[in-house]
């Protein structure tokens, strides 16, 4: 016989860890720590270990059950799931719209938008208020029972129960009903993905690619116990049957009534105009987003409406997913032409058949050096997947080999300048091509382009085309000469007023006095970036010191090596290079000398930074990184302190997984500033 205390311990427990699951899973609070609700659950769990009577399916203990399955059993799905098809434009999304309203009354619909979470399309069915199965959507006829390991997912529901501040009539009616069936998105976060990877890589296991395919690794581990570890979460976002609901949205409030967490940017959208407004601020803070979201869906709001359009295929007519711009499109090289930078070297860009990706249309798309035009195999003529990513320069990710029709062109690197004829030779590693005259006239103009960059002097109003005006009209020679100009001198130029004249010669006034490190920067010295600049300003703190120095002196600086070393002496050593710096003092250039820092708290320590931050830019990141005296760098190597890591992180930080380097969240990085 068990106590009835005992009893009713148990059955206030499992209702208040319902509670407070209920609170943190989908009203992003908890009225206790969890340390607290911990022990919580602990207790519960002695009183069912020792009365094993009182467990039931339902309980919180059962979460997680220890037996391994030897393999899924497959589920035959009561209702299909289905699929959606896909919308990259406005223009896309407007032709979806017409087809529809041909099948449905007069009038305009209304939509329903949400996120479209990028996890795994999962079946939840509950029998009696209690969850019996979930099983993933197959082929959307069939798939398998991972009952198991949905069980490990704290923001599942293992029963069904109003809460106490919702006041749903429908919900109540779903209640009551013998068989509820739930559909929502199993995934992962972003920082859930850079955690477990952490892990797998101690471990020497496999690393995942992105989110989705550790949501859809984990739910298919035989080992529940696994599964718990990984943290996965759950979206609700529909409910099977009629349970006198008319629309969509009312599907979201009786789900969230019910316990399951739901989208909580998803609208009503009144108008298709209403829709692309939401696409629109979606998309522009996606990456503010803790999960990986690929667009939105969008679904005539109405259920009947949606009813009557009917399936097509795989999907059904009334939803699409409207996808965000593509980062990856198929187009045609139709040519190569060689482009030749402020160092000189020479860079093969690909003229493309215009295409529309990652938002803006792209004609040209780097090769970077012959040995990519190789790895490549890329022909003119040759059709091509492109891609970029955020504001990366496009370039070529594949050569689609089985589209060529025997016309494509081999493309040979010259041997001369395209621009100067001049002799072309390789750098020591023979991957970098580069002109060999000084007084090449694309070296010139590239270099006074970088020198008014933001990271140089940061002159507004000197944009390229502005510089390529001033020196076709014989108005500078070089960067010294921007210093001696006069408003009267630009005014009287096709295209240039007095006002815009007075702004351009104010801004070259107030960039006079510059600071060491932006100084070094705006030289266009070989191998040297903003970085080195800095490096080489902290530890010599003058121009003048920098200039004297020898090259055992510049091999003293942290991450300088001898390649670099060598560019910086022979750079200043250089006959043309003392003429240029000593024509910019002349003509009123202050360079700054660079303090000696008080040490800070990060003082000895070097920072890498990838990914994207929420809090701050990369710029600001270093500048606090700077401000507490340590130092950034780009590049990963067993030297570096840590590797602060953001959303969509890249090559730097496998890089730092590999090499053993201590990697800090965006968290970890803010507490270590405080």
């Amino acid at each position: 016989m068990i106590p009835r205390e005992v009893q009713d311990r148990v059955a206030k427990l499992r209702d208040l860890i319902n509670k407070y699951r209920y609170q943190y899973h989908v009203e992003n609070k908890l009225e206790i720590s969890e340390v607290a609700l911990d022990a919580l659950k602990h207790e519960l769990k002695k009183l069912e270990d020792e009365y094993p009577a009182l467990i039931t399916p339902d309980s919180p203990t059962q979460r997680v059950e220890g037996k391994a399955l030897a393999r899924f059993k497959k589920v035959t799905h009561e209702v299909r799931m289905l699929s959606l098809e896909d919308a990259f434009s406005e223009d896309d999304m407007q032709s979806w719209e017409t087809r529809i309203k041909k099948l449905l009354p007069p009038g305009n619909p209304e939509y329903f938008a949400e996120l479209k979470l990028d996890g795994l399309a999962i079946s939840l069915e509950y029998q009696d208020g209690v969850l019996v199965r979930g099983s993933t959507r197959g082929d959307g006829y069939v798939g398998e029972d991972i009952t198991a390991n949905i069980k490990t997912i704290e923001s599942i529901p293992l029963k069904l129960e109003l809460h106490s501040n919702q006041k749903s009539k429908l919900a109540r009616k779903v209640l009551s009903q013998s068989r509820v069936e739930v559909r929502g998105e199993a995934l992962i976060s972003r920082k859930g993905l850079i955690s477990i990877n952490h892990q797998q890589k101690k471990s020497n296991e496999k690393i995942y690619l992105n989110a989705r395919n550790l949501a859809a690794g984990s739910l298919r581990q035989l080992d529940p116990s696994i599964v718990s570890r990984r943290k996965l979460e759950f979206f609700a976002y529909g409910l099977v049957g009629d349970s006198g609901q008319e629309c969509h949205s009312e599907e979201h409030e009786i789900l969230k009534s019910l316990g399951f967490k739901t989208d909580p940017y998803a609208t009503t959208c009144k108008t298709l105009s209403a829709v692309f407004s939401f696409h629109k601020k979606i998309e522009n803070d996606r990456k503010k987003f803790a999960y990986e979201i690929d667009g939105i869906v969008v679904a005539v709001n109405n259920n009947a409406l949606y009813k009557r359009l009917g399936v097509v295929g795989k999907a059904p007519r009334g939803a699409i997913a409207y996808k965000f711009a593509p980062v990856e499109a198929v187009t045609k090289v139709e040519n190569i032409i060689i482009q030749v930078g402020r160092t000189g070297v020479l860079t093969p860009v690909a003229y493309l058949e215009p295409v529309r990706v990652g938002g803006v249309t792209i004609s040209r798309a780097t090769l970077h050096n012959e040995d990519e035009i190789k790895r490549l195999g890329v022909r003119i003529g040759d059709s091509v997947i492109v891609g970029r990513a955020g504001d990366v320069i496009p370039d070529i990710k594949k050569v689609l080999v089985d589209l060529r029709t025997g016309s494509e062109r081999a493309f040979h690197m010259p041997t001369r300048c395209p621009v100067c004829g001049e002799r072309v030779v390789r750098d020591g590693k023979g991957i970098i091509m580069r002109c060999t005259n000084k007084k090449c006239p694309r070296l010139k103009q590239e270099v006074i382009y970088h020198f008014v960059s933001k990271h140089a002097f940061d002159i507004d109003g000197l944009g390229p085309q502005t510089i390529n005006v001033l020196l076709d009209e014989g108005l500078i020679q070089d960067a010294a000469d921007l210093f001696e100009l006069q408003e009267g001198d630009i005014a009287v130029l096709e295209r240039f007023g007095e006002k815009s004249a007075k702004n351009i010669i104010s801004a070259i006034y107030k960039s006079r006095k510059i600071s060491l490190p932006r100084f070094i920067v705006a030289l266009s010295i070989l191998h040297v970036g903003e970085e080195t600049a800095r490096d080489l300003a902290s530890h010599f703190g003058s121009l003048e010191n920098i200039m004297n120095a020898s090259r055992e002196n510049i091999l003293e600086v942290r991450n300088i090596g001898e390649v670099v070393a060598s560019s910086i002496f022979d750079y200043f050593h250089n006959a043309y290079s003392t003429k240029y710096i000593s024509k910019l003092e002349k003509v009123g250039v202050t360079v700054l000398h660079e303090k000696k820092k008080k040490p800070g708290k990060l003082s000895g320590k070097s920072f890498v930074l990838t990914g994207e931050l929420e809090t701050m830019s990369r710029d600001d990141a270093k500048a606090r990184i700077r401000a507490e005296g340590g130092v950034t760098s780009e590049s990963v190597s067993k030297n570096t302190s840590y590797v602060v890591v953001g959303a969509s992180p890249g090559s730097k930080y496998a890089r730092a997984q590999k090499l053993g380097v201590q990697i800090l969240s965006e968290k970890e990085f803010l507490n270590l500033l405080q």
